[in-house]
């Protein structure tokens, strides 16, 4: 019976790794893969209600991993989180802007990203996310809302002139429309931010793939994603 069981977890590891490619592997001695947040910069060490989350980050008020001061300045264009100039080819569209307010809200809040946490030697953290299935309409509207606004690169995790304080456009790095750089949805979503995110041929709803953003009054549906994924991973190792 637990050889059978075992057969049926690894066939479902596969199936799910047909579909995503590698699943990412976890630190050393991890285990921890549900509602758990990142050991980086501005995370909370464990995730807890934040009942006056600001905008976009309302949605994780019932359990996040943001604070209420991380909220307010992920709104912003030039925060203290990163120093980060989202307007460094010109003003970007509202439009657009909304979609990496929810990405940076997703980022810092969600205590549902477990299974893709991996180990990173970097000086603002200890831990990133690799590979998170990110729900295809997710994706598709992200670039059909930004394909018109303006950057300078195709990675915006590094290369940047930061000279100045914030981001600025290296040498030679000509603005052109977010199209120019990134030609479809995925290669928005995938490059970005060095693979953060992998999208999904899955939709939302599906319990198969992480949504941005989503209606708090539904309730997370990125929960049942991440213990989908978590029993997937664990299961292949045992």
């Amino acid at each position: 019976m637990d050889m059978a069981w075992k057969i049926t977890q690894l066939l479902l590891l596969a199936s799910v790794t047909a579909v995503w490619g590698a699943l990412p592997r976890t630190q050393q001695g991890r285990t921890d893969l549900l509602n758990v947040c990142m050991d980086a910069k501005h995370h909370k060490a464990k995730p807890s209600p934040e009942d006056k989350l600001h905008g976009q980050c309302s949605p994780w008020k019932k359990n996040a991993c943001c604070s209420v001061s991380t909220s307010q300045e992920a709104h912003k264009d030039v925060s203290y989180l990163y120093r980060f100039n989202w307007d460094h080819c010109g003003p970007m569209k509202p439009a657009c802007k909304r979609h990496f307010i929810q990405d940076t809200c997703l980022y810092e809040c969600s205590p549902n990203l477990g299974p893709w946490i991996q180990e990173v030697n970097q000086s603002w953290r200890k831990e990133r996310i690799l590979n998170v299935p990110l729900c295809k309409e997710d994706c598709e509207s992200w670039w059909e809302d930004c394909r018109t606004s303006y950057t300078c690169k195709s990675n915006w995790h590094k290369g940047w002139n930061w000279t100045s304080g914030s981001n600025e456009c290296p040498v030679k790095a000509a603005c052109h429309r977010f199209d120019f750089y990134f030609p479809t949805p995925a290669a928005l979503c995938n490059e970005i931010w060095s693979h953060s995110f992998k999208v999904s041929n899955y939709s939302r709803g599906s319990g198969r793939c992480i949504q941005m953003w989503f209606d708090p009054a539904q309730g997370n549906p990125n929960e049942e994603v991440a213990r989908f994924y978590a029993e997937a991973m664990n299961g292949a190792e045992l």
